[in-house]
């Protein structure tokens, strides 16, 4: 300090270069919007949430978690690996559980790159990869989206350099819904080198419909391939947080070594556990989803003819430059979409009553 008592300008105590990386923008508050308008409720359709509330027997397990919250939860996350094993055909020792798929993303690209290692992705997709990749200190590698708003795979294939040591894939892809197929992830898959993990993001895997998109699960016979999902979507459970991948042994073992301890909370692996009992009723919701993703793209293909087909519970406006404008129009009656500015807009498939509320308010935008 200074004989005044004031401080001086303090040196920077943190990286410069996180400066020009943009903040995750999560979903607008619905309260909120509603209180700026005057309305009873607003309708929030940008975070691609479900909106059928937590599956039956949920909030009775995690109510009991709760009850023992003065301990701390099973680091080893055994139960909840064993449920996941034995429901989808894998070895317990090939899964790591994490704070959401987008938190083992994370965590794989921590147990891949050093700084200077190159992550390569299509963009636009998940907004969070570029915040991942600068936080690890690897060098992002964005590859542009094809004419059809999809993964160009062979030109990610052809951007792969000796510095390349992790491929992300998020089939669907988020925020445009588009979805790779066997064929062609085949070939991308084989002209990868085996020192380059691909990582094949399923977030929305329950949504797809398409048989001829491939289940990540069926590539695990390749060990440079790891699988992420998340039971935030279609399972109901995004307030808890909880993700899982499936990869090789070792590289689940690494994984695990450098997840945050105990970062899977003793309520999300109940309440995972829980979930997991009940996958009629959500196949049941997902049918649901999908017969209005259907229609919602119907409707809006009569404003906006280039809507891509969804394989998630989502659909893409490629508005570019209109998209903010078009986000404000659809605040102004009330309903949250998610846009990103100078690309387009994600709209969550909602209740058909929320999805009406969109469609008048996208109407009256672009009419």
């Amino acid at each position: 300090m200074t004989e005044t008592g004031r401080h001086q300008p303090a040196l920077r105590l943190t990286r410069a270069d996180l400066d020009a990386l943009p903040n995750y923008v999560p979903g607008r508050s619905p309260a909120d919007l509603a209180r700026e308008l005057g309305l009873a409720e607003a309708i929030k359709l940008a975070s691609n949430e479900v909106p059928y509330g937590p599956l039956p027997g949920v909030v009775e397990a995690v109510a009991e978690a709760v009850a023992g919250s003065h301990r701390y939860p099973d680091m080893g996350v055994v139960a909840l690996r064993q449920a996941l094993a034995e429901r989808y055909g894998v070895d317990a020792d090939r899964i790591a559980t994490g704070c959401g798929s987008v938190a083992l993303a994370e965590h794989l690209v921590r147990a891949t790159c050093l700084p200077g290692d190159e992550l390569l992705y299509s963009w636009r997709s998940f907004e969070a990869y570029p915040i991942i990749a600068a936080t690890s200190g690897a060098t992002s590698v964005r590859v542009p989206n094809d004419a059809g708003h999809g993964h160009d795979l062979s030109a990610m294939a052809a951007a792969v350099t000796d510095r390349t040591r992790m491929v992300l894939v998020c089939n669907p892809n988020n925020p445009t819904g588009t979805a790779v197929r066997r064929a062609e992830l085949d070939r991308f898959l084989d002209a990868m080198p085996d020192d380059v993990l691909v990582v094949i993001d399923e977030a929305y895997r329950e949504f797809v419909t398409d048989p001829e998109v491939p289940d990540g699960l069926t590539y695990l016979d390749r060990p440079n391939v790891a699988v992420l999902r998340t039971l935030s979507k279609a399972w109901g459970l995004a307030g808890l947080r909880i993700g899982w991948l499936v990869a090789a042994p070792e590289v689940a073992a690494a994984v695990r070594k450098v997840v945050t301890p105990f970062s899977t909370s003793m309520a999300a692996q109940a309440g995972a556990l829980a979930a997991l009992a009940q996958a009629d009723e959500v196949e049941r919701r997902c049918a649901l989803v999908v017969a209005e993703r259907d229609r919602v793209t119907e409707a809006l293909r009569k404003f906006v003819p280039d809507v891509p087909d969804s394989q998630a519970n989502f659909v893409w406006l490629p508005l570019g430059e209109r998209a903010v404008e078009f986000g404000r129009a659809c605040e102004a009656r009330g309903v949250i979409v998610r846009p990103f500015p100078g690309d387009g807009v994600r709209v969550t498939i909602g209740t058909p009553a929320e999805n009406d509320a969109f469609l008048a308010a996208a109407e009256a935008a672009l009419a």
